[in-house]
């Protein structure tokens, strides 16, 4: 009984994997295609001649070295940013005790629950205020401040020994050794996880990239690849073709660093 079960299991994990990766596969084989085939109705799915050739062309359109500077950029500043300011925050809320301190993270929640959308005309006035219009400053400034890093890392300072932090105050550290020396080492897996989450929205970050720059060595991957969109056709082989030049990436960094993906979600999940 408990064979069968186990080979239910496996099989349902199987169909779910197979579902997960047939559009890499789609998008691969779109890649390779023609543009008649890739929208011949009813769809071809092997094309007749393999056109390798488009990865080549959409390399020739598009500045896609810049593009992988302009986002590795912005993911680097984005998640510098948004851990250390999130765990400043976070362990003023946990640890440290000044008035107003529950109405504060009440205000972080409240945030966290308002669609993001609602703040893109004042975060582009503030870049317009600023003169960083159409840079690559303007990618990292919105993202530097994240409602829900400083909610996770809240729950890992919360958890933490109380112990600790009254020895060291003994000892005569002051706020600012206690953070950097004692609480941030033991919580880092909190860190990792806020990172790898930071990261992952940075590279996928569309509509902020799209609206604060529009020169083309300015934009991101993301923001890049809606170039090949046109108004009233688009060559899909071309599309897909620059899809995986951009993704790459980010599967390369999954690869190597797998194990810190799953141990930083699956840890942020059982925090949460």
């Amino acid at each position: 009984m408990k064979k069968n079960r186990k080979w239910l299991v496996h099989l349902i994990l199987i169909i779910g994997g197979l579902t997960m990766i047939v559009p890499f596969i789609w998008m691969l084989l779109t890649a390779l295609k023609s543009p008649t085939e890739s929208t011949a109705i009813p769809p071809i799915i092997f094309p007749k001649t393999w056109q390798w050739h488009n990865f080549g062309d959409v390399a020739k359109i598009l500045p896609f070295m810049q593009f992988y500077i302009n986002t590795a950029l912005m993911v680097i500043g984005r998640v510098i940013g948004s851990v250390l300011f999130s765990a400043m925050a976070a362990y003023a809320c946990a640890r440290l005790k000044f008035p107003g301190r529950n109405l504060f993270f009440s205000m972080v929640l409240v945030q966290m629950m308002i669609p993001s959308q609602i703040f893109i005309v004042p975060q582009y006035l503030l870049v317009q205020k600023l003169g960083l219009l159409d840079t690559v400053p303007a990618l990292i400034i919105p993202g530097i401040i994240s409602a829900f890093g400083t909610f996770l890392l809240r729950q890992f300072f919360l958890s933490l020994p109380d112990d600790l932090e009254e020895a060291a105050i003994l000892d005569g550290a002051n706020v600012w050794t206690i953070f950097f020396k004692i609480m941030l080492p033991l919580a880092r897996s909190g860190l990792i996880s806020l990172a790898i989450f930071t990261s992952l929205f940075a590279f996928k970050d569309l509509m902020w990239p799209l609206i604060v720059n529009n020169s083309i060595d300015k934009m991101t991957l993301a923001s890049g690849l809606a170039n090949l969109q046109g108004q009233y056709s688009t060559n899909y082989p071309q599309l897909m073709a620059g899809s995986l030049l951009a993704i790459w990436p980010m599967i390369l960094i999954f690869i190597i660093f797998q194990k810190k993906f799953i141990q930083g979600i699956a840890t942020s999940g059982g925090k949460l």
